[in-house]
């Protein structure tokens, strides 16, 4: 058997980092997938590759993050290596060893944001946008990335790192967040100023299960990505939507992923959220690597699956089609979205309130943004925590023009308040400053 794509994966299962013994998000959740792999035999198909992690430098983190108070006091070896393997499956891709990759690495990040006080949701870094940010630092032909984000959870952290960048397309598809930690991903989230419609949030009904998502996939998900043309597509492929998920109530299967997969043909996939550790893990992963390696993946089915027990409720696959509708029309209409930034105003400012539940921080930010049809624009965030420490995080974006440019150095070297320590992020530049 050879595959049709070659396909990396990596493995990071973290044996030295969990929240406490028992709690959900520890290494368990590789191996059993690992031993599936195994007695699958799917490492001995001819182009399937195993690869080795890497480790994530500072600079790669400090390009995604303002680390407060500093990087090496928010994470741990385990974080480095996790966002390190999955920069390695963009090398091995990128550089032509592979067609396709899957970082299948803990611990996870997409709910982690630009500043990083403490950690969310399990998350303390965003692994995927150190990559993103790796990737486009080391391959700048790459100038468009899309994320499709199917983690049960909404991708808080990866909405707001990529909020106001019109080259990254942010899209996730999640249980409501009415029903469901963090409480946010909804249809009116849709980007930043300079990057309106940029962010595509679908919340979708508890219990939708493969009809439901893949209708999404098909309808509108796809359909956005034709019209984006992403260089790179990155599927943030939490596995939580299953219906045997613990701490979700969705009830999406294995053969649904992997046909979600097959669909969406990503280039690299990073393993997010996904608890349900022997029940689903084991065989969403082994569909996924099927997937994506373009192997038959028609026989991947849990055991105890009864479809009719799980089937969709025609009523709520009536609203996903019409909020599909509704998404679509939007999208199309995204240039219109941005007229009312257009009546002189030079700055947009937006005020948000974050808690880091995993740790019992609360954070207040200030974001200042300058509104630019130049370039994605110049921000500034002033952010204050209960830990006492207050900073200013200051984005010269990737292609800022000269006024973005100055007005972020006249911000770092001109602070307007007193804070802990002021934070530069020079994208183009590639320079990284704090201080203090």
């Amino acid at each position: 058997m050879k595959a049709r794509y070659k396909t990396g994966l990596i493995f990071f299962p973290a044996y030295d980092w969990k929240i406490s013994p028992t709690h959900p998000e520890r290494e368990e959740r590789l191996l059993y997938t690992q031993d599936q792999i195994l007695e699958e035999g799917l490492l001995d198909i001819e182009d399937i590759y195993e690869f080795k992690a890497g480790f994530a430098s500072e600079e790669d983190i400090s390009r995604a993050h303002f680390c407060v108070p500093d990087v090496s006091s928010r994470i741990t070896p385990s974080h480095n290596i996790s966002a390190g393997g999955c920069i390695e499956a963009a090398r091995h891709v990128l550089e032509g060893d592979v067609k396709k990759a899957f970082a299948l690495v803990r611990p996870p990040g997409h709910h982690s944001m630009r500043v990083v006080h403490g950690a969310r949701g399990f998350c303390n870094i965003n692994i995927e946008a150190i990559m993103i940010e790796w990737i486009r630092h080391h391959y700048p032909k790459i100038k468009k990335v899309a994320i499709v984000d199917t983690d049960c959870h909404h991708g808080d952290g990866s909405q707001d790192i990529y909020w106001h960048d019109p080259n990254v397309l942010y899209i996730s598809l999640h249980q409501d967040g009415r029903t469901l930690y963090p409480g946010s991903g909804f249809p009116n989230e849709f980007g930043g100023p300079n990057a309106m419609g940029l962010t595509v949030n679908i919340p979708l009904p508890p219990h939708t299960s493969d009809a439901g998502f893949l209708h999404v996939i098909e309808t509108l998900v796809l359909p956005v990505l034709d019209e984006f043309k992403p260089d790179l597509i990155i599927n943030s492929a939490g596995q939580d939507n299953h219906y045997s998920d613990p701490i979700t109530a969705m009830a999406f299967t294995a053969g649904g992923y992997a046909r979600l997969n097959d669909m969406l043909c990503p280039d690299i996939c990073v393993l997010e959220g996904g608890y349900s550790i022997e029940a689903a893990l084991p065989y969403v992963n082994t569909g996924i690597i099927l997937a994506l390696a373009g192997l038959d993946y028609s026989y991947i089915k849990e055991p105890d699956l009864d479809l009719d027990q799980i089937r969709d409720d025609p009523k709520s696959l009536e609203y996903i089609k019409q909020l599909c509708e509704q998404l679509l029309i939007r999208w199309h209409e995204k240039d219109k979205l941005k007229d009312k930034y257009s009546s002189g105003e030079e700055y947009s400012k937006r005020n948000k309130s974050i808690y880091y539940d995993t740790d019992g921080i609360s954070e207040t930010q200030t974001e200042v943004i300058r509104i630019c049809d130049e370039c994605p624009g110049v921000f500034k965030i002033d952010s204050a925590a209960s830990t006492g420490y207050r900073i200013l995080g200051i984005h010269i974006p990737h292609g800022a023009c000269k006024a973005c440019r100055d007005k972020g150095y006249e911000w770092f070297d001109k602070p307007d308040s007193e804070f802990y320590a002021v934070y530069l992020q020079d994208m183009d530049n590639d320079i990284f400053k704090v201080k203090k």
